[in-house]
């Protein structure tokens, strides 16, 4: 999980533009790779914009995809450094086209089409006294850059391994291979992060001043945080489902997820 720690040691990360910097509440604003890249990871579903082309009917209109995908370096496969997304869709869909049709660079020397990544957490409901205080605990980050259909096979390969895995872990070992029509169907694109930034909220509540010496409403009114976390359930099996039981793998996954979801959630509530 994306525990946020203090760093003893110099941090590595994006570098603050007036594109990335978060200017409400800066001290919540995060810039390691370490503190980004695992909330995309963590994240079941991604958010990916871009601005539509005139021959696609829909240029006046920007347009918002939820997307699978995460974080991964082809070249170093490592789990820590600079990284791109990889999201997973149909090949012919209309992101998958624009990208493959807009290849060359741009202004500023970047191939692919710009487009922006936004992934969130939700950990918690923050109940103050009044409603203007409300708020919630919670991770999200922006992330720019610029998207490419990516066609060297190799790379296909390890990026739907990557996706699959990073959904339910060792689920691609565990299943079919798939087959040539499949492979033709799937597209991957790669987003080559220009810049991006997490905003991060944890804690209890903040209460004003003049609430806090007024006992008698506070008796009233009930003040504290709500934990939220994203659970997963009993896995059912499908109708055509010959497996016997159910797999270890999945069991452990699912127990493991819940238990540190819930964890996170109280102690970004501060339990």
């Amino acid at each position: 999980m994306s525990l946020l720690v203090e760093n003893e040691t110099p941090s590595v990360g994006y570098k603050k533009t007036a594109l990335n910097t978060v200017n409400r509440y800066r001290g919540r604003g995060q810039y390691d790779y370490e503190q980004i890249h695992p909330i995309v990871d963590e994240a079941p579903i991604l958010h990916v914009a871009f601005q539509s082309s005139p021959d696609q009917g829909n240029f006046d209109f920007p347009v918002i995809l939820p997307m699978l995908g995460c974080t991964g370096n082809f070249q170093e496969q490592d789990t820590a450094g600079t990284r791109s997304i990889y999201l997973h869709g149909y090949v012919s869909s209309r992101i998958m086209r624009l990208s493959r049709n807009n290849s060359s660079s741009d202004d500023s020397g970047s191939s692919g089409i710009p487009v922006c990544v936004s992934a969130t957490l939700m950990d918690g409901i923050v109940l103050a006294l009044t409603p203007n205080h409300h708020s919630c605990n919670y991770r999200s980050v922006v992330a720019f850059g610029h998207a490419h259909v990516v066609e060297e096979e190799s790379e296909r390969l390890w990026a739907m391994e990557l996706i699959t895995n990073n959904l339910v872990p060792e689920r691609w070992q565990n299943t079919r291979f798939p087959n040539k029509v499949e492979l033709k169907a799937t597209g991957i694109l790669r987003v080559d992060i220009h810049s991006a930034s997490a905003k991060v909220r944890t804690g209890t509540t903040g209460e004003a001043r003049e609430d806090l010496k007024d006992e008698a409403m506070r008796k009233k009114v009930w003040a504290g945080v709500i934990p939220t976390n994203y659970v997963y359930g009993t896995p059912i099996p499908a109708p055509t489902n010959m497996h016997k039981g159910l797999p270890e793998y999945i069991e452990d996954w699912v127990e493991d997820w819940n238990e540190k979801t819930q964890r996170y959630a109280a102690e970004a509530a501060g339990v």
